[in-house]
C-alpha cells in the first residue's frame, strides 16, 4: 500500500472512529434523558373547582330552583349577610331534600360559625347523597369539598387528630380552593 493510500485509509479510520463515538454519545445522552424522564411523575391537571353556580342549569326544575336559592345565599353570605344566607340555605333544602350541595354549602356555613355538631351533620348527609347520586356523576371537585370540610369539622372539633390528612387530600385535589385549609362562600360561587 502506497502512503498516500495509507494516510487515506488512517483519515477515513479516524473519522469513522469520532462518528461512531457521536452516535454513541448521543444515544448515551438520550438514554440518560429517558431515563431521568422515567423516574417523574406525570403532572396531572388540577381539576375543576366545584363552583355552585354553573349547576344552576344541572337536574330537574326542582334542583335547579334549589341551586338558584343556594347561589343567592353564597352570595348573601359572601357579603356579610349570615341571616338571608341561611334562610336561602334552608329554603333550598326545603325544596329539594335530595340536593347534596345544599347540604355541603349549609355544612360549611355552619361550621364558619363554629357549630361543629350540625357541620358534621350536613356534611354526612351530603355525603350519603353524592354517594347514592353516583350514577349521575357528582359535580367536578365535590369531592375535594367534602374532604376539605371533614379535615376542618376535624380541625375545629376537640382532639381532631386526622385533620392534617383530610385538609392534605383536598388541598392535593383542589389547590385553588383548599391551600387555605378552609372554604369560604365566595369560593363556592
Amino acid at each position: 500500500m502506497s502512503a498516500r493510500a495509507a494516510r487515506t485509509a488512517t483519515r477515513c479510520s479516524a473519522r469513522a472512529r469520532v462518528a461512531v463515538r457521536s452516535v454513541a454519545l448521543r444515544l448515551v445522552a438520550l438514554l440518560l434523558v429517558a431515563a431521568g424522564c422515567a423516574g417523574v411523575a406525570p403532572r396531572l391537571a388540577p381539576r375543576p373547582s366545584l363552583r355552585i353556580s354553573q349547576l344552576v342549569d344541572a337536574g330537574d326544575a326542582v334542583r335547579r330552583a334549589s341551586t338558584r336559592l343556594l347561589v343567592e345565599g353564597l352570595r348573601a353570605d359572601a357579603a356579610g349577610d349570615a341571616p338571608r344566607a341561611k334562610g336561602q340555605y334552608e329554603r333550598a333544602i326545603a325544596i329539594d331534600p335530595t340536593n347534596p350541595y345544599a347540604y355541603l354549602v349549609y355544612a360549611r356555613f355552619e361550621l364558619d360559625r363554629r357549630q361543629v355538631a350540625q357541620a358534621r351533620r350536613f356534611l354526612d348527609r351530603a355525603r350519603s347523597l353524592v354517594e347514592a347520586e353516583r350514577d349521575a356523576e357528582p359535580a367536578p371537585g365535590v369531592e375535594a369539598h367534602l374532604v376539605g370540610l371533614r379535615g376542618a369539622i376535624e380541625r375545629a372539633s376537640s382532639g381532631g387528630t386526622d385533620a392534617g390528612a383530610w385538609l392534605d387530600r383536598a388541598r392535593e385535589l383542589d389547590p385553588r380552593a383548599w391551600s387555605d385549609g378552609q372554604l369560604d362562600a365566595a369560593e363556592l360561587l
